[in-house]
């Protein structure tokens, strides 16, 4: 009788293969970090993240990665990772989110990866931008982005039991949220405001023991695919709606199949109940602390999530420094 995969989809020891991956990638990353050079250390995280993921047994497609193969020579959407034996698996991948953090030493870069099953994710590479409204569980039919974002602040405030004085409002710091800022301090709210990277703000703006109540704004689309993964393990609330830039890119996207007038929600960005996110830090932030050297160890933090158990783990290691010299 012929052998049969049955295994079909990502379970919680492909999670954990998958951490090994972030972690190499952000370990690589440690040597660029405040050397002002982006783009070797987007170049080292890249190799060692792809070096990892050839050695998982999975057979994974990449749908948001570094971009287009005649751009990107790895990790490139539509390449496929694994070994090819295995769960069958859409992933996202960004060996750092945060490379011009990276190289200014700035806090909150990231190395990542979200998975799901195949199929799954949404591919809203045609249109770079997309409006995107975050938060916990509290905001689940109560927050809408057809709404004002001064009465989403007082309904979310109301439905959490706060004064909406005490509500924080994280928001990327770029000239076009200037409008939306005075909205959000006119209608009482103060802001948490993001150099980069509102993948962690939106993780941040749905855990229950942060600061943060809301995340709000214009950001990446594959950013918001990828926090949809997080999201639904965090059991919070998402809706993303697409924000092409000019007609051309309109254009692209409707060919795509895409619905630009559309609001997604968590099940739009990614279906189905099994998704996973993993992130390891490069530099310390709020959600995980960076790469540390510790005499002969090098510790990192990171951070797995699964929607199928809806579970949150913190895994810490330390990694015999002599193995990366």
């Amino acid at each position: 009788m012929a052998e049969t995969n049955l295994v079909t989809h990502p379970s919680r020891n492909l999670a954990m293969e998958l951490v090994r991956a972030t972690e190499a990638a952000a370990i690589r990353a440690v040597p660029f970090i405040g050397k002002g050079d982006k783009l070797a250390a987007d170049g080292a995280a890249v190799d060692a993240m792809r070096a990892f993921l050839s050695t998982v047994e999975f057979d994974g497609v990449v749908v948001i990665g570094e971009g287009e193969k005649d751009r990107a020579p790895m990790l490139f959407n539509g390449e496929h990772v694994g070994t090819g034996r295995g769960p069958m698996t859409d992933i996202a991948v960004d060996p750092i989110d945060g490379t011009s953090m990276t190289a200014q030493g700035r806090q909150n870069a990231l190395s990542m990866i979200a998975a799901s099953d195949r199929g799954t994710m949404l591919d809203a590479s045609s249109v770079f931008y997309m409006e995107k409204l975050v938060a916990d569980h509290h905001g689940v039919g109560v927050l809408s982005l057809e709404q004002s974002i001064g009465d989403n602040i007082r309904e979310l405030a109301k439905a959490k039991g706060k004064p909406v004085g005490e509500m924080v409002v994280a928001v990327l710091d770029r000239p076009r949220h200037e409008g939306l800022i005075e909205e959000i301090r006119a209608a009482g709210a103060g802001t948490r405001m993001l150099l980069d990277g509102d993948v962690a703000g939106g993780i941040n703006a749905a855990r229950y023991e942060t600061r943060i109540d809301l995340c709000v704004g214009t950001g990446g689309s594959p950013e918001g695919v990828v926090t949809a993964c997080a999201i639904k393990a965090l059991g919070g609330f998402i809706e993303g709606r697409l924000a092409p830039k000019d007609e051309a890119e309109a254009e692209r996207g409707r060919a795509a199949g895409l619905d630009l007038d559309r609001i997604y929600d968590a099940d739009g960005l990614v279906a189905g109940d099994n998704t996973m996110f993993i992130a390891t830090g490069v530099t310390d932030g709020g959600l995980v602390e960076g790469v540390r050297r510790k005499g002969p160890i090098i510790r990192t933090e990171s951070i797995v999530l699964r929607s199928r158990s809806g579970t949150l783990r913190r895994i810490s290691s330390d990694h015999l420094a002599e193995r990366w010299l």
